[in-house]
């Protein structure tokens, strides 16, 4: 089943985003992925575990935490 994850990674310049991708690009499941250098958004579809995507990219030397649910 598809899911997708939704990160807040500290990133700085592109060469950030380039490490977050690569990273991103070897993980087996993620279908697309889509990486806010602006936002510190990284958002990934596929048939993926959030913790496991969350280590990966964390792996990668990045912060990272989830991102925080939208609150009513």
């Amino acid at each position: 089943m598809a899911e997708t994850v939704v990160l807040k990674v500290a990133m700085s310049c592109q060469g950030c985003v380039g490490a977050v991708k690569r990273v991103l690009s070897k993980m087996e499941g993620v279908e697309s992925y889509d990486v806010n250098l602006q936002d510190q958004k990284v958002t990934v579809k596929g048939n993926i575990k959030p913790e496991i995507v969350l280590q990966t990219v964390r792996n990668a030397g990045k912060e990272t935490s989830f991102w925080p649910a939208e609150g009513k």
